[in-house]
């Protein structure tokens, strides 16, 4: 696969007014002619709104829609992290959230015509829901499958007839994936595949299933089958959004957690890309700096391009859009640039000026607990899959069972935290200890910005946990130790102008410090 850019979208490239910043909204292509952008949430405000993309124009417009339904309005109520589908001149609404209420009604939008219809349907009727996922089927039916009711994950799949207006709740022998929301669905010819999403009990899920038996024509019976394909695979997450494009499918963005270490969530921007000729996972190597990580985006394909809108990193609702697009494609090398447009914004001048000031401060550090070396000035921490001793070790212990390597690092993180003290060698201590600083660091570096008494106390446990000879020839309690860390550290809401005295690690930092006399 070629080489791709992220080129951020500039004025130049559209007219008419742009969508306002959003999460949790869907965008569906209309043939290859349009892109109908609707609801989604920004403030705790749920929008209702219809913003299109003419694509064959590079115009931005908001139509004035008519229809009317139950409630008298003129079309949907205002809501996020619902389905649509788009079958011809048509796209199809269902259910979502609009405050933390779950909704179960259903809609179209003639976009011919610019009007909207509630629809009354029959039969196998789904419950309300958020966080599903849906597909067309054909051209007359949508399959749905999963989501949140607000007391229970669901993993039932319904499939409606968009002529006839009957829902059918699918009966599925033999294995079936666990319950789940927040995860992507495509239909690949007679295939329905469904990715990742967030489980029963809230973890994170980075599975791939197939169901069969959606086209009659092949009248076979449904069945799901768990794909476990080479190469290298995503990690688990949801919120994430998966776009065909020719022979590939296109993985973007979402969000994971820290796992056994933390239950704050990690955003990613990467790209991976599920090839369909060599049946494998591929990272899509990019050559410019991507856009900022997030979920429940959007992401369309166009042509030979992706466009990606809006998203949620945590903290702030982005309302930015980018292109990638392949390195032959005339705007490839046009200039980056990298800010996006967020609520809130940032002051970046400040950001830059108190970012010198700290990297004056680590380097002073560094050299106190000689230690130089352990965090650049870039912060740069080495990835899970060039870290080889922790591929090693997870490859000895979760390696018969795991389908990938990252597959395996988890199935290691769980050992660990499972594990007694007495139990973990002295050889799994160095990998154990260069994760701790990944997962931690990764997430509060990158997600909050430089944080000068972060980064102190992850060098500090770093040369208490990994310099000191004591420590590792007692591991029982050096291990004991560092579990403690970590469950308290799990609890801190938020480090900024965290005050050290306070600090909850009361035992090892007291002895952090009197080992190295700070």
């Amino acid at each position: 696969m070629k080489t791709h850019f992220w080129v951020r979208a500039s004025d130049s490239d559209f007219t008419g007014p742009l969508p306002q910043p959003r999460s949790g909204h869907t965008a569906v292509n209309i043939g290859n002619s349009k892109i109908i952008f609707f609801g989604g949430l920004v403030d705790k405000k749920f929008l209702n709104d219809v913003t299109v993309y003419d694509i064959d124009n590079d115009l931005w417009f908001q139509p004035e829609c008519t229809g009317s339904g139950s409630d008298g309005n003129v079309g949907p109520s205002p809501r996020a992290f619902h389905i649509a589908i788009s079958i011809d001149c048509h796209m199809f609404i269902f259910g979502g959230r609009s405050g933390a209420k779950r909704l179960g009604d259903f809609w179209v939008l003639d976009t011919d015509i610019w009007q909207w219809s509630e629809l009354t349907t029959f039969g196998d009727l789904p419950s309300s829901r958020d966080f599903a996922a849906a597909s067309a089927v054909g051209n007359s039916k949508i399959v749905m499958f999963g989501g949140w009711d607000g007391k229970k994950w669901l993993s039932d799949v319904y499939v409606l007839d968009t002529i006839s207006l009957e829902w059918m709740e699918l009966s599925i022998s033999g294995t079936l994936p666990p319950p789940r929301c927040g995860h992507s669905v495509i239909m690949i010819e007679k295939r329905l595949l469904i990715y990742g999403g967030r489980g029963g009990g809230g973890p994170i899920m980075g599975d791939l299933w197939a169901l069969k038996g959606l086209i009659k024509e092949e009248n076979e019976p449904p069945g799901w089958t768990q794909l476990k394909l080479p190469g290298q695979a995503p990690s688990p997450r949801c919120g994430h959004t998966m776009a065909s494009g020719g022979p590939y499918l296109m993985l973007f963005g979402g969000h994971g957690t820290g796992g056994w270490l933390s239950r704050y969530d990690i955003y990613y921007n990467d790209c991976v890309v599920l090839d369909r000729v060599s049946v494998q996972w591929k990272h899509l190597s990019t050559s410019n700096e991507p856009p900022a990580a997030r979920a429940y985006h959007s992401m369309n394909c166009v042509g030979s391009r992706y466009l990606l809108f809006g998203g949620f990193d945590g903290k702030s609702t982005y309302g930015d859009l980018w292109w990638l697009v392949p390195e032959d494609d005339p705007i490839a090398k046009r200039p980056g640039v990298s800010s996006s447009d967020v609520v809130p914004e940032r002051d970046t001048t400040m950001e830059e000026k108190e970012s010198r000031r700290e990297g004056d401060a680590i380097t002073e550090l560094q050299k106190r607990l000689e230690i130089s070396g352990l965090l650049s000035n870039s912060m740069h921490i080495v990835d899970e899959m060039e870290d080889k001793e922790l591929i090693q070790q997870a490859l000895r212990v979760g390696g018969k069972e795991a389908v990938s390597n990252m597959q395996a690092v988890q199935a290691l993180r769980d050992h660990w935290m499972r594990s007694g003290p007495e139990s973990i060698t002295l050889k799994e201590i160095t990998p154990l200890l260069h994760d701790y600083q990944r997962l931690i660091t990764r997430h509060h570096i990158e997600k909050d910005g430089s944080n000068l008494e972060l980064v102190q106390y992850l060098i500090i446990h770093h040369s208490f946990f990994h310099v000191s000879k004591t420590a590792l020839e007692r591991h029982p309690q050096f291990i004991s130790r560092f579990r403690m860390n970590c469950l308290i550290y799990s609890d801190i809401e938020d480090l900024r102008g965290f005050d050290r005295r306070k600090c909850p690690y009361k035992i090892c930092n007291a002895q952090a410090y009197d080992a190295f006399k700070l």
